[in-house]
C-alpha cells in the first residue's frame, strides 16, 4: 500500500481529534534552550588527533557580486538544489587543533572575539567552543596560517588587540607574506576590500605578533606530518595542507572552494573572494579530481560543520559526501 500525502494529513486530523488524547493530563512546558551545544568534533588521522573547532556561522544576502559569472537564478536554483534557502548565503568556519606529537598545532584562527559582539553572537565563537572541548590556548605550541583572509587571521588578537596564543609561534606562507607586506603591492590595491585587506593584516600582523611569525615554503612540512602544499588562486600564498600519519591521510583544503553546495558543485563559478578567479578556478579541479583519484578524506573551513567527508564526481561537478558521525574516537 502505498502512503500518499492525502492519507498522511488525513490520518494526523483523526489522531488529532480522538477523544483519547483528552484523557491525557497536561505536563508543564519545558522552557525552550536558548543556545545550541558546543561546537566541536574529535576524529583520529593514524596516531593524530584532529579537533575541528566551529567558530560559528555567518549568513548575508545574496547580492549579484556575490559570483561574478552565474546569475542569482542559476545561484538560487543551486541552493535550491542543497535544501538551502534562497536569496541568502550562510557562510561556516572551521578552524582545527591537531594534537600531533604532543603538540597542539592550530590551523588558522576564525574571525576572532572582536567579530562575536559585531555579529550577535553568529561568529567569533572559537576560542569559546575550543576552551570547551578543553584546549587551552595558552596550550597551543604552534599556529599556522593557510592565507590572510580576516576570518583565517583576525582571531590571532583577542578584543583587546592581545595575543590570542600567547606562547604559540606562527608560521605563514612565504608567499603570502611577501604580497602583502609588500609596500609596493599595497600602494597598487583598488577598491574597498583589497585596500581593506591590506590594512587589516598590517594590523594583525603587526599587534605584537611580528617577532612572532616564521614564513614556510610550500613542499615542505609545516610540522612533522603536516605538509603544505600550493593551492593558488584564492590568494597568491593560499596554502593546503596534507595530514599524514602511517597509511592514513587527511586533505585539509583550506578555501579551495568556499560553500560546496554552490563550489564543489560548480567548480567554474568565480566566488568574489578569489584574488585570481581563473586561477582559482584551475586549482579547483586540480585538488577535487585528486580527492576523487586517491578517495582522501577532506577537511573544509567552510564545509557545513564538522566539515569533512569525501569527495565524488558528479557530472561537470563534484559533490561532497559529509564523512559519518562517529560517537567514539
Amino acid at each position: 500500500m502505498e502512503l500518499s500525502r492525502r492519507h498522511a494529513l488525513a490520518g494526523a486530523a483523526a489522531l488529532a481529534a480522538s477523544p483519547f488524547i483528552l484523557n491525557v493530563p497536561a505536563r508543564a512546558v519545558a522552557p525552550l534552550a536558548d543556545k545550541q551545544a558546543p561546537g566541536f568534533y574529535r576524529y583520529r588521522v593514524g596516531d593524530i588527533q584532529v579537533n575541528a573547532i566551529s567558530d560559528g556561522a555567518g549568513s548575508f544576502p545574496l547580492t549579484d557580486a556575490y559570483i561574478a559569472n552565474a546569475k542569482k537564478d542559476e545561484i538560487n536554483a543551486a541552493l535550491a538544489r542543497a535544501f538551502l534557502p534562497k536569496d541568502r548565503i550562510t557562510t561556516f568556519y572551521a578552524p582545527l587543533v591537531l594534537n600531533i606529537g604532543g603538540k597542539l598545532v592550530l590551523i588558522d584562527t576564525g574571525n576572532g572575539q572582536g567579530a562575536f559582539a559585531s555579529s550577535k553572537g553568529n561568529v567569533g565563537q572559537f576560542t569559546t567552543n575550543m576552551v570547551a572541548a578543553g584546549l587551552d590556548p595558552k596550550a597551543i605550541d604552534t599556529v599556522v596560517i593557510s592565507h590572510f583572509h580576516g576570518d583565517h587571521v583576525n582571531g590571532l588578537l583577542l578584543a583587546d588587540g592581545t595575543p590570542a596564543f600567547p606562547n604559540a609561534e606562527v608560521l605563514v606562507p612565504a608567499a603570502e607574506w611577501k604580497f602583502w607586506m609588500d609596500d609596493a603591492e599595497m600602494s597598487r590595491a583598488s577598491g574597498d576590500r583589497m585596500t581593506g585587506l591590506f590594512k587589516n593584516n598590517r594590523r594583525v600582523f603587526e599587534a605584537g605578533l611580528k617577532k612572532k611569525v616564521t614564513p614556510y615554503e610550500w613542499d615542505k612540512d609545516v610540522v612533522p606530518g603536516l605538509l603544505a602544499v600550493a593551492s593558488i588562486g584564492h590568494t597568491p600564498g593560499h596554502t593546503s595542507y596534507v595530514l599524514s600519519s602511517g597509511s592514513d591521510t587527511l586533505f585539509v583544503q583550506s578555501d579551495v572552494t568556499n560553500l560546496p553546495a554552490l563550489f564543489a558543485t560548480n567548480p567554474d563559478w568565480h566566488v568574489m573572494y578569489d584574488q585570481d578567479p581563473a586561477q582559482a578556478q584551475a586549482t579547483r579541479h586540480k585538488v577535487y579530481d585528486m580527492l576523487v583519484a586517491e578517495k582522501m578524506r577532506v577537511q573544509g573551513f567552510h564545509y557545513p560543520f564538522p566539515a569533512n567527508g569525501f569527495v565524488e564526481k558528479d557530472g561537470n561537478g563534484y559533490r561532497l559526501m559529509p564523512a559519518p558521525w562517529s560517537p567514539v574516537m
